[in-house]
């Protein structure tokens, strides 16, 4: 848990990911067309991958990837991000990390 805690805060946007994960990539397009680029973690390719997904599990996040952090506090997965885009209530808490959003 302290590694996806640590990687989690040290940077404002943290998307954990898999590779072949289409919602994952999809999380990632969004955020990009809206001007932020996160920083991506694809736990399929750590070493420490399955201890991670179970970290994020207990972590409160419904689905284990992908997995969004924005100022080191969970955000949820696809479902809560795309809740947040629908209401209005994304925007706000990127703006911090993009120059593009007004």
């Amino acid at each position: 848990m302290e590694k996806v805690t640590r990687l989690a805060s040290e940077k404002g946007v943290v998307i954990f990911t898999k590779s072949s994960c289409c919602l994952c990539y999809a999380v990632n397009i969004l955020f990009q067309e809206l001007g932020v680029n996160p920083t991506i973690h694809e736990i399929d390719k750590d070493n420490e991958g399955r201890e991670m997904e179970k970290a994020i599990t207990r972590l409160g996040c419904t689905a284990p990837v992908p997995a969004v952090f924005i100022g080191g506090k969970l955000v949820g997965s696809t479902n809560e991000v795309m809740s947040l885009h629908l209401s209005g209530s994304l925007i706000p808490l990127l703006k911090p990390y993009s120059a593009t959003l007004s």
